[in-house]
């Protein structure tokens, strides 16, 4: 379920059917029916900022905020939402902007990054933030959507 709760950046349809297939493809990657529900919205800065403070104690946006359903992932039963992705589209922009590439692909790793943090997954050490960034890699590459 896709919803949009913005007005500041539009985006053409084209990018819903590109986040459907990148959830789609991290589920399988993982091994995981394609029988849940994820809910992606999109927001602005200001919404963010506030969902930011108020669940993770940190008073500023940011750009992607994952909100898992579950404890543990392999217990979950079907069908299930699995949790919650917010994006700031607005920070995306500015994000995509400030890197170089599109705002597509700015995105959908935004996305996926959110889907493997749905899975468990953390860039809190070094070496996890290398498993999650090959995982995230791995699925952009099969979409076609590489670094510019």
């Amino acid at each position: 379920m896709i919803d949009n709760r913005q007005k500041i950046v539009s985006y053409d349809q084209e990018i819903e059917t590109l986040i459907r297939k990148a959830v789609d493809l991290c589920l399988e990657k993982e091994g995981i029916s394609k029988e849940i529900e994820v809910s992606i919205s999109f927001v602005d800065n200001e919404e963010i900022h506030i969902l930011n403070r108020d669940f993770r104690g940190v008073d500023r946006p940011t750009d992607v905020l994952s909100f898992p359903q579950y404890v543990n992932i392999k217990e979950i039963e079907e069908p299930i939402c699995i949790g919650d992705i917010v994006i700031s589209l607005e920070r995306a922009k500015e994000q995509a902007d400030e890197y170089g590439h599109s705002f597509e692909r700015e995105v959908l790793f935004l996305t996926v990054h959110s889907m493997f943090h749905l899975f468990g997954y953390d860039h809190d050490t070094e070496e996890n933030r290398k498993i999650m960034r090959k995982k995230e890699e791995e699925v952009l590459e099969e979409m076609g959507i590489l670094r510019e």
